[in-house]
């Protein structure tokens, strides 16, 4: 008989989450009493747990083994009927997604603050996935909350914590525990897209690459696939072990945090291809022998060389980005005929399009692209298409991008980030940009002429959902952009992005810096959005 204990508790005010869940700093969930426990527990209430199949892993960070005991506790007191959960308690983004998917459990539980730093000092967070393999809605994560500030027990199995290091079954009282292979389905669903015979004879030519696991989830992965199945060199895949504080690294693969990489592929004797995922495996940064792949570039160019992969020979249903990435996806889904969805920032919004067959392929500006493979961004599937794509046309990276680039145009495009910045300067900014919105149209700043200014707002083609206030969108006529947002992912201040976007379709002039061909477009949103006056920052804090 299991011993259940109900134990009383008290609500909080903060447990609110974000489009990519709750997170917080580690401290909060670590030292605050029963702060994951009230979250748990109203999670349970709201999906009635009992009953259920549920998927539990994380990206391995500090905090994630403590959470997951934890987690398993509550679970079997809720009347949970079976647990799949990493061995280890390892398991990515995507990979939860295609684990509910393939064996069509109830949901699955995700423990990661994704690419914010790790460690006791770092950042932690939680979601909840629904049956459809992606994050929940709004109404689910709302009625969370609401749950969360009327709570007065939670209920939890007083029993010992129990081994995740082997693969087995076990039962914690009726509840099923299954520890599974992080790895083997993830690796089964990658071969049934790709071509990794070919990719093998890629690597086998004498191309060369490397890929940086920032010691976070993606390692074993990456070490399975790269070296073991493609036959890449042993030490391909370096930082490869999770810790949990990452081994000291920012686990976001961008140019500032992912330096090392950045400075290898760089170097002289450079390798053909680099790449690194992210702290739980859903972003990508892509790079060739000096040379940066823009993330808004990449899915416009995974879009018009998807007839060249098995898993989407047969074309495609349409595809998405969120509204601040570029519009160099559009330029390509213009020519192959295909819808293109402008969506909010968050990857559930894309999930209800590939649902009702609308997209097969979609992307973020964020390093992060995705398929209807699962329904998460998918860090090392981008990699295995770009590889793909190598692999076939056996063109460097630079070649693939710059004939894309004579084919649809160059977007010139860059992400202004200004992070932790006060909260009260960040709003103040936001304000001004939106009470000066009326008065934009038909300005001229350095002959850029404004054609409209708005608030972007998004209703759901297919639930018919509205959601408002997403940002700031001033558009030129010659087809330049500005977006003003501010950023939900970080766990200290506001982050505010500024995105600059320029179209040139000759490509006799796509060869400049884009930082160069951008600077009056940069100058333009510093002036009118006053930026640097309110923050008192000379500039921002990373750039891409």
């Amino acid at each position: 008989m299991l011993n259940i204990e109900e134990v009383a508790t008290r609500p909080f005010n903060d447990q609110k989450p974000g489009t990519s869940g709750l997170r917080k700093k580690t401290a909060v969930f670590e030292n605050t009493p029963n702060y994951l426990e009230n979250f748990v527990q109203s999670l349970f209430d709201v999906i009635d747990a009992s009953g259920k199949t549920l998927v539990l892993g994380g990206d391995g960070r500090y905090f994630n083994n403590q959470a997951i005991q934890t987690i398993l506790k509550m679970a079997a007191a809720n009347g949970v009927s079976q647990i799949l959960v990493g061995r280890n308690g390892l398991l990515s983004t995507p990979a939860v997604s295609n684990i509910i998917r393939k064996y069509e459990t109830d949901g699955g539980i995700i423990l990661s603050a994704s690419h914010n730093p790790g460690g006791q000092d770092g950042d932690f967070g939680i979601k909840f996935n629904t049956p459809n393999g992606g994050p929940a809605p709004e109404a689910v994560t709302n009625a969370i909350f609401e749950a969360t500030k009327d709570i007065r027990t939670f209920k939890i199995a007083n029993v010992p914590d129990v081994d995740l290091s082997q693969l087995t079954t076990f039962s914690i009282g009726d509840m099923s525990v299954n520890v599974i292979d992080s790895v083997a389905d993830y690796v089964e669903l990658m071969r049934q897209i790709f071509d990794f015979d070919a990719i093998a004879d890629l690597l086998k030519s004498g191309f060369t690459m490397t890929y940086d696991a920032l010691n976070a989830v993606t390692g074993p992965y990456a070490v399975e696939i790269f070296e073991n199945q493609l036959g890449a060199p042993k030490g391909t895949v370096v930082n490869a072990v999770p810790l949990p504080d990452f081994g000291g690294l920012h686990p976001d693969p961008n140019l500032t945090y992912a330096k090392a990489l950045v400075e290898r592929m760089y170097a002289a004797d450079a390798p053909d291809f680099g790449a690194a995922s992210d702290g739980d495996g859903d972003r990508n940064m892509v790079l060739g022998k000096g040379f940066f792949v823009n993330p808004s570039d990449s899915i416009a160019i995974l879009a018009a060389n998807a007839s060249l992969i098995k898993g989407y020979k047969n074309g495609l249903f349409g595809v998405a980005r969120s509204m601040p990435t570029s519009c160099a996806l559009d330029k390509v889904a213009e020519k192959l005929k295909l819808n293109v969805y402008e969506t909010p920032t968050g990857w559930k919004f894309f999930g209800s399009l590939m649902d009702a067959d609308m997209i097969t392929l979609c992307g973020e500006e964020s390093f992060g692209a995705g398929s209807n493979h699962v329904r998460e961004k998918d860090g090392i599937w981008s990699i295995l298409f770009w590889l793909n794509i190598l692999a076939v046309k056996r063109q460097s990276v630079s070649d693939v991008v710059q004939n894309h680039w004579k084919q649809f145009g160059r977007n010139y495009y860059s992400r202004h980030d200004y992070e932790g910045v006060e909260a009260d300067a960040a709003q103040q900014m936001m304000r001004r940009l939106t009470e000066i919105l009326p008065s934009l149209s038909g300005k001229v700043f350095n002959a850029y002429t404004v054609s409209s200014a708005d608030e972007f707002s998004y209703t759901d083609p297919v639930t018919k959902e509205k959601t408002e206030h997403q940002g700031i969108r001033i558009l030129f006529k010659d087809g330049s952009r500005l977006i003003f947002r501010l950023s939900g992912t970080g766990t200290q201040g506001a982050t505010v992005r500024i995105y600059i976007e320029k179209y040139e379709p000759d490509f006799a002039k796509q060869n400049m810096d884009s930082q160069e061909a951008l600077k009056d477009l940069i100058s333009i949103a510093v002036d009118l959005s006053e930026i640097q006056k309110l923050t008192h920052r000379d500039g921002p804090t990373v750039i891409t």
